[in-house]
């Protein structure tokens, strides 16, 4: 064993020895050192920034070719790739110039700059959906355009992509595929906001990268980012909400002596029952969340590797009717009590020219819904395991080639008195190829995929009575594509085309269900016959960019044979009503468009205004259940330093406007329309090297009485929340 021990350490040891140095210096046009210029290596997703004299050096850089992004806040953004191993000294000469920092995109195949991806992308960063006042993650999320939520009061948000939601979107945290009962109206996220540093959302179908459920598209959580190299960070988050009396505290340590890398974050995060604007409080929509975070990372010229490990608590009441109050913040029954352990593996082995990567993960979803202290209604223990195996070819002329298998092995266990799915295996297979070309200002990416999912059930109960569970042997399998092309018809205007398939096999739920789900209040028989989904979508997108003004159109048609939706019959029983789960061919269309204005010589004025829609119906007319409501959001933006110790100051407005939504399923009501004032200010405080950022939002400023569409309070009657002070301080240290 001590033999094994010194193998290890000389080895460590010639590895560290073997890395590559890069080293250069960030000036002006005038030969001015720029400091604390961010200098990006996009393949190991390291960052350091400039000294006083302009100088950065990276000591662990990958072997081969590698992409460096450079950018700094009012001059313009550079990227250039260089070899590693020929190559050890790199100048960037930067102009002033107001320009959006081009993003590195994790989600799509090649992770390339935002400008030069064939699939549009949304980029959104958590400090600023902070700064906006959230304290949901999915609340942030849903101001993006195309994107909404089913919600549940304040502690549950499911996203819904351009009207596609639950089983059909795709969730990735830490660089694998969450899996935590996503089928289920009252199931969120069980994510927490604090640790992630950005997030991507694809609208459209993704099954080509990500396999069966992404048919709607993808939400991609990106995990915070390691400390500089040869750094240390700490910092501590604070916030306060009035209206639920919330208070959400996170405190996160990193470092990066060498290269060896690691962080550790614990959140806590309460809130009270949420007021609506008649001054009632809306019982049992109070939560407790409990979070930790915690990664490790090792890095060099030849590989790189990444552990993370994510373990989350979320304690939430269910509101029903006749709940006796009692108590402030812990949550009365009916409650969830939900643990999420998520641990993830990314590994990556760079060669000359090629790359070879490999995401391993392990999920284990442990859900109660306990209806009193006696009572564990519903109990759930889902373990997921998956994997995600990519290699890169060397780059051939234009041509970047990626293969890969993924895979899933999941078992889902019962242990309450009621079963509202069955105990299960699932397995999943996926292989796929796809390829990116680029000439000039254009680029064309095409791929191919097949996957296959087996699905396998234990039978309980007896025949014919309420919650017997058939056995069930299913087998499914999908062929898939993706086309894209890119161009800069202009110096300023680009135009991406995509047309790709997707498909989405029939979840459990679906398939099984034979009871009441408590959740939706009604019984739901399943269908053991249902097919895949299968769809087919065109995605047009036009950008015109320029230093003062930009415009965005994008436009989509979705087409899905066997369209699974869940529909009343005329029986009911034990006093429920009696639910189908059926399928129908349906379509869904429509688009975003936006404007983002910023007048020259006013720099430190902002305008920005989106408007959204989605039709979406069955082939027969009638509309599909659970589609958003067109909006039309606008914000206005003002940048100033209110003094030396007190700077990068802002206020912000945003008027939102929610239509009518008159096109509803048969078991929907019709909801009325509504406008929403949120107001915003806040800035950096600086003590020294002490900064501390700080946000004061209004949120529903006028304290509007309205009910959103897809709220699941919104067949109770009960509004969505009224007036919301929030309050942020983040201390860097």
């Amino acid at each position: 064993m001590k033999k094994i021990i010194q193998l290890v350490i000389i080895f460590t040891s010639l590895l560290s020895y073997s890395q590559n140095k890069l080293t250069g210096k960030i000036t002006t046009e005038k030969n001015i050192p720029l400091q604390n210029a961010i200098i990006h290596i996009t393949e190991n997703n390291t960052f350091t920034e400039t000294n006083e004299l302009g100088i950065y050096t990276f000591e662990n850089i990958p072997k081969g070719e590698i992409t460096i992004v450079v950018h700094l806040l009012g001059y313009e953004q550079k990227t250039e790739k260089t070899n590693s191993i020929s190559s050890t000294e790199l100048n960037f000469i930067l102009q002033e110039k107001e320009q959006h920092l081009d993003e590195v995109i994790v989600s799509t195949a090649f992770n390339k700059m935002q400008s030069q991806n064939v699939m549009k992308v949304e980029h959104q960063s958590v400090k600023e959906m902070r700064k906006n006042g959230n304290i949901a993650l999915m609340d942030g999320l849903s101001e993006v355009p195309g994107v909404s939520q089913i919600s549940t009061g304040t502690s549950i948000g499911k996203p819904v992509i351009r009207g596609l939601s639950a089983s059909r979107v795709l969730v990735y945290a830490q660089g694998i595929r969450l899996e935590n009962q996503q089928f289920g109206e009252e199931h969120g996220l069980g994510l927490s906001a604090s640790g992630i540093e950005s997030v991507e959302i694809i609208k459209g179908p993704a099954s080509l990268l990500y396999g069966s459920d992404a048919i709607g598209g993808v939400v991609y959580f990106n995990p915070e980012k390691y400390a500089q190299f040869g750094k240390q960070e700490a910092n501590f988050l604070q916030q306060f909400s009035s209206n639920t009396q919330g208070t959400n505290t996170s405190f996160g340590y990193k470092a990066t002596p060498g290269n060896w890398k690691f962080l550790i974050r614990g959140n806590y995060n309460s809130q009270a029952d949420y007021k609506i604007p008649n001054g009632d409080r809306v019982i049992n929509t109070r939560s407790i969340e409990k979070d930790l975070k915690y990664g490790i990372g090792y890095s060099n010229s030849h590989f790189s590797t990444d552990f993370r490990y994510n373990y989350n608590n979320l304690n939430l009441g269910l509101p029903e009717e006749d709940i006796e109050n009692s108590g402030f913040r812990n949550p009365l029954f009916p409650k969830q009590d939900i643990d999420n352990h998520i641990l993830s593996l990314n590994q990556k082995f760079y060669f000359k020219n090629s790359k070879l990567e490999a995401d391993l993960g392990y999920i284990f979803n442990n859900r109660k819904e306990i209806e009193d202290i006696d009572e564990t209604a519903l109990h759930m223990k889902l373990k997921t395991a998956n994997y995600n195996i990519k290699y890169y070819f060397p780059k051939w002329k234009n041509f970047e080639t990626i293969v890969g298998i993924q895979g899933m092995n999941q078992t889902n266990l019962n242990f309450g008195e009621e079963r509202l799915i069955p105990d299960a295996i699932i397995k999943d297979f996926g292989a796929f190829m796809t390829s990116n070309y680029e000439w000039n200002k254009n680029a064309i990416q095409a791929g191919i995929r097949f996957d296959k999912r087996s699905i396998s059930t234990s039978e309980y109960g007896n025949f014919g009575d309420e919650g017997y569970f058939e056995a069930l042997d299913k087998q499914f399998e999908s062929f898939n594509f993706a086309l894209g092309y890119k161009t800069n018809l202009t110096e300023k205007i680009t135009t991406r085309f995509n047309l790709a398939s997707g498909f989405r096999a029939p979840n459990l739920s679906e398939l099984t269900s034979n009871g009441v789900h408590e959740g939706s209040n009604r019984y739901e028989i399943g269908n053991s016959n249902l097919k895949n989904e299968q769809n087919f979508q065109a995605d047009l997108n036009l950008e015109y960019n320029s230093e003062h003004f930009e415009i965005f159109a994008n436009g989509f048609y979705n087409h899905v044979n066997n369209y699974i939706y869940i529909e009343p019959t005329s029986t009911t029983i034990d006093g429920n009503d009696v639910y189908n789960y059926v399928q129908n061919n349906a379509y869904l269309f429509g688009g975003e468009a936006g404007i983002h204005f910023h007048p020259h010589p006013l720099d430190w004025l902002h305008f920005t205004s989106s408007f959204e829609n989605v039709t979406a119906k069955q082939e027969n007319g009638d509309y599909l259940p659970l589609i958003p409501a067109n909006q039309w959001k606008n914000n206005l933006k003002t940048n100033f330093n209110l003094s030396n110790w007190f700077q990068k100051n802002y206020i912000s407005a945003q008027i939102n406007y929610t239509y009518n939504q008159n096109n509803t399923s048969a078991f929907e009501t019709k909801s009325k329309d509504y406008t929403l004032v949120n107001l915003g200010f806040g800035g950096e405080m600086n003590f020294g090297k002490q900064k501390i950022d700080v946000y004061l939002n209004a949120n529903n400023l006028f304290d509007k009485n309205y009910i959103a569409h897809l709220s699941r309070l919104k067949n109770d009657g009960i509004p969505n929340m009224g007036r919301n002070i929030v309050l942020g301080l983040n201390f860097d240290f």
